[in-house]
């Protein structure tokens, strides 16, 4: 089966991994208004997924994890992250992913979450470079999935010279960098100097594997000069998206208000069908965004944070005639 890593534009463009951000209904928002060339789940616990599916008749609509495994058919190619530290349970989500329908399996090394630290997965993989590259070579024979891995240029200092290498030995098909190390968290900018180290460490040793830069870009034509100016083959935006679901768009068409509104009043609707379903307060970080820079926005955001359903939230937007 020959990958769809393969058949992507340079620069492609992909969906940040982002957890109660990414989800089937958010992707929805986005695929309306300019599909990015790469979508990407939610992190989902590899261990989780065993623990909740191997034995048991859960169905998509009942257990959360596969909930957020969820997609349609308008938002592929889809890569599903996943997180572990234990090589076995990574090899049982990565079939797991495969029967579901994935085009490809990513492998989170980079999440700083101390509770995914504390599994000795995420940001704190980097510190442990030969299991990570069991993890990577375990995922890739568990199924004919690609396999991609997204990390950071260190722990608490940069270290690309001897992590990338590491990464690369594994043979994956891409890695994303996020250009912070894992002590930086997005406290300070990204350093995309770094992605040039990068490439040319790549260069020497892994030509093949694709390398895709995130952190900081604005839009596509913040990412395209970025990709031109280092030589990676993709750029992945995650912040960017908030509030801009046209971010993919190749047009760059310019958003009025009454469209930045319906977009929030069809993402609220959208997060109510997910199943099971979701807490309603998560939508408080996309109100945030979407309700913003313009006059009376600081009250009526107000107002909205407190919405509990679509409907309401639908109602104060039209009660407020802002427009």
């Amino acid at each position: 089966m020959k990958s769809f890593w393969t058949q992507l534009p340079r620069p492609f463009f992909a969906m940040a991994p982002m957890k109660d951000v990414t989800d089937i209904a958010f992707r929805a928002l986005v695929a309306k208004r300019g599909k990015p060339d790469v979508f990407w789940t939610e992190f989902v616990s590899a261990d989780g997924l065993y623990h909740t599916c191997e034995g048991q008749t859960f169905t998509k609509n009942e257990n959360p994890l596969l909930r957020d495994l969820q997609f349609a058919p308008d938002q592929r190619p889809i890569v599903a992250q996943i997180f572990s530290s234990k090589p076995e349970m990574i090899a049982y989500a990565t079939k797991l992913v495969a029967e579901l329908g994935f085009d490809g399996v990513d492998i989170n090394m980079g999440c700083p979450d101390k509770t995914i630290e504390k599994q000795g997965a995420g940001a704190a993989m980097i510190k442990n470079s030969e299991l990570a590259v069991e993890i990577i070579r375990v995922a890739k024979s568990a199924s004919s999935l690609p396999v991609s891995v997204k990390t950071r240029i260190g722990y608490n200092k940069e270290s690309l010279d001897e992590w990338l290498p590491a990464l690369l030995s594994a043979n994956p098909a891409a890695i994303t960098l996020h250009l912070r190390t894992r002590k930086e968290m997005s406290l300070v900018k990204a350093d995309w100097e770094l992605m040039k180290k990068a490439v040319e460490i790549r260069n020497k040793i892994n030509p093949k594997v694709l390398l895709i830069g995130n952190g900081d870009v604005r839009d596509r034509k913040d990412g395209e000069q970025k990709a031109e100016e280092t030589g990676c083959d993709g750029i992945m935006l995650g912040r960017a998206m908030f509030g801009n679901p046209w971010v993919f768009n190749h047009q760059l068409p310019t958003i009025n208000l009454q469209q930045k509104l319906d977009a929030l009043i069809e993402l609220a609707y959208g997060f109510e069908k997910i199943s099971p379903p979701k807490n309603f307060a998560i939508l408080k970080k996309h109100i945030k965004a979407f309700i913003s820079g313009f006059s009376g926005a600081s009250n009526l955001r107000a107002r909205l944070m407190s919405a509990t359903s679509a409907s309401e939230l639908e109602r104060e937007i039209k009660v407020a005639q802002i427009i």
